[in-house]
């Protein structure tokens, strides 16, 4: 059983949060355009530690009002991605969370080739937070690129959850 997240029908959309809302100046871009004969939301940016800066990202709510959606029944999240052979991370939060840095994060790599990535609901780690990660509370998908100075360029073509 697969529920696709984007792109779908009333379309969720991405937008792309930086550290500047904390005073980095990590700069990022986001357009939806064809990226190796696939249609995809492309973030590229240069991260910055500068100024206790150092994310890009693009994010999606997954419900409309910013509350919670419930992804109890699946056992993860996938997405074909494009990359430049950089580290990235999928972040997620739930509902439960409150404070801006905190989070369930699944580490991968995006090679410069479309690809698919799964991330089992069972090995995000938890990020500054004690809270276990409940799967029905899914309020918020980021891909960031995170921690140390690199230029990105991400493509995402799916996202899904399976």
């Amino acid at each position: 059983m697969q529920h696709e997240l984007w792109p779908a029908a009333g379309q969720r959309n991405w937008r792309v949060i930086t550290d500047t809302v904390m005073g980095g100046v990590s700069l990022a871009t986001l357009q939806l355009a064809e990226v190796e004969g696939r249609m995809a939301a492309r973030m590229r940016g240069a991260v910055s530690t500068e100024n206790n800066g150092g994310f890009i990202q693009i994010a999606m709510d997954l419900s409309r009002d910013g509350g919670a959606f419930d992804a109890g029944s699946f056992s993860g999240i996938a997405a074909e991605l494009l990359g430049n052979g950089e580290a990235y991370g999928l972040h997620l939060r739930t509902t439960d969370l409150a404070r801006p840095q905190q989070s369930y994060r699944h580490p991968f790599r995006a090679e410069p080739h479309w690809q698919v990535i799964e991330c089992p609901f069972a090995a995000v780690m938890p990020h500054r937070t004690d809270m276990p990660f409940d799967p029905r509370r899914l309020r918020r998908v980021g891909l960031v690129a995170i921690g140390r100075e690199f230029d990105a360029d991400l493509s995402v073509a799916r996202l899904w959850l399976y």
